[in-house]
């Protein structure tokens, strides 16, 4: 997708956030197109993609191994052959190639995983000081999905269905073969049981749509640093090439139990990467997820905390970026993670701007709210692609139904109810001094 060269045919927008609406007419992000935006975005999102190759070989790791271990104290110690896993979309024989590096788990991940922030250790020493990769920031992630659910697609409703229910069962028996303890627990709260299996296939979810955002992100890297991705639309548009071109994408949950293949979720379904994945992500974690714990106080008799769960707001696109040592959003356990591997460019440039180094962390949260303002527009683009009409149609009806399907995406962020309006952040993103 290119910016559109044909003269605007529609009267100027009454918006309130019209300059938005325009520059989106025009083929560009809901952020502004400036050198110091780019960097920011594109630093963001190498920094991003290595815990990010980390989270998505472990999250599969959980769901086909670990499944519905009781007791899962080793969950994060990911084995030699998830490390060593090919990523389906880098590598030689990938499905399809994104990234040009390697298929294994990155070199910087490696080095971080032997070394931490302080120096090599036995992993368990490295797990119980915390200095390693936060898992629990991917599993808030998950739980955000999860717990969202029924936006779109095939396969939230196919965790209820009897399918689903049955190969869930012959996977539990299988899994606790021989525990009998397990076994009867199971008989006497199937649900409860159930209930774990569905998060096992959100795990197997999210680690499949991080498959795939983590080599879109190191390529984007790696041209920024080549020059042939030289401005905010041109990032925007690499990301939309990249959603059409994965959208098919298989999403599937298979539990590897003593050597046997159990497939809870096959890939026979033919449940795609764009609507079961992509799609509930966005809206769960950048939108929605959940009042994070431990910053405020929320009066649900005082209409503090929305009534409907489609009214939630606390994702990243509305977060007072303050690390706080929560797991949720504002995504502190990732902006630490994302601490370990800035591009050099990104250290210097906060260094200009930081309130002293215990800043950068806010510093960073900013710019990786600012990025995913950037892959939010890329989301609308794609899917204002695929419902509508191409940003340079001759019809000027065309072009108001895409300038209305604009307009609605951007009323989520002016809403005056639950204090919508004052916590989103647009506004805050089109000002370059927002730090």
């Amino acid at each position: 997708m290119t910016a559109v060269k044909t003269a605007i045919k529609l009267p100027p927008s009454k918006h309130e956030f019209a300059e938005v609406i325009h520059r989106l007419e025009a083929g560009g992000a809901m952020l502004p197109d400036t050198p110091e935006n780019l960097m920011q975005i594109i630093g963001l999102y190498k920094a991003y993609a290595v815990p990010m190759d980390f989270y998505w070989r472990d999250l599969l790791y959980i769901a086909e191994r670990e499944f519905l271990n009781p007791l899962p104290f080793f969950k994060y110690f990911l084995p030699k052959e998830y490390l060593e896993r090919h990523n389906h979309y880098a590598g030689d024989d990938a499905d399809l190639r994104i990234w040009r590096g390697e298929a294994t788990a990155h070199p910087e991940l490696l080095a971080f995983i032997e070394k931490g922030e302080t120096f090599k250790m036995p992993k368990l020493l490295h797990h119980l000081f915390h200095d390693r990769i936060n898992m629990e920031f991917a599993e808030a992630c998950m739980r955000a999905m999860l717990w969202h659910r029924g936006m779109g697609g095939q396969f939230d409703p196919y965790l209820d269905s009897d399918e689903y229910k049955a190969n869930a069962d012959r996977a539990i028996k299988a899994y606790f073969q021989g525990n009998p303890v397990m076994l009867g627990l199971y008989k006497l709260f199937p649900d409860m049981f159930l209930e774990q299996c569905r998060q096992m296939s959100y795990y197997a979810n999210l680690g499949l749509f991080w498959e795939v955002m983590a080599p879109v992100f190191f390529e984007m890297s790696d041209r920024y640093d080549e020059g042939s991705i030289s401005s905010v639309p041109e990032a925007m548009s690499f990301l939309v090439n990249g959603i059409f071109a994965i959208a098919g994408r298989p999403i599937y949950h298979h539990v590897y139990i003593r050597g046997e293949c159990y497939e809870i979720i096959p890939k026979s379904k033919g449940f795609m990467w764009l609507y079961e994945a992509a799609l509930p992500y966005v809206e769960a974690v950048f939108y929605r997820t959940a009042p994070f714990r431990g910053t405020k106080s929320y009066n649900a008799q005082a209409r503090q905390v929305p009534e409907d769960q489609k009214d939630f707001h606390f994702g990243i696109l509305y977060a007072d970026v303050f690390p706080v040592g929560t797991a949720g959003i504002p995504p502190t356990l990732l902006m630490q993670d994302m601490l370990h591997f800035l591009p050099p460019y990104l250290v210097d440039y906060y260094s200009q701007h930081c309130r002293g180094e215990e800043d950068m962390l806010i510093q960073l949260g900013v710019s990786f709210q600012r990025s995913m303002y950037c892959v939010t527009s890329a989301v609308i683009q794609a899917l204002r692609t695929a419902l509508l009409y191409p940003l340079d149609d001759p019809n000027p009806k065309h072009l108001q139904a895409n300038r209305d399907f604009f307009e609605m995406q951007l009323n989520r962020f002016t809403r005056s109810d639950y204090n919508i309006r004052d916590a989103a952040r647009l506004g805050s993103i089109q000002k370059q001094d927002y730090r």
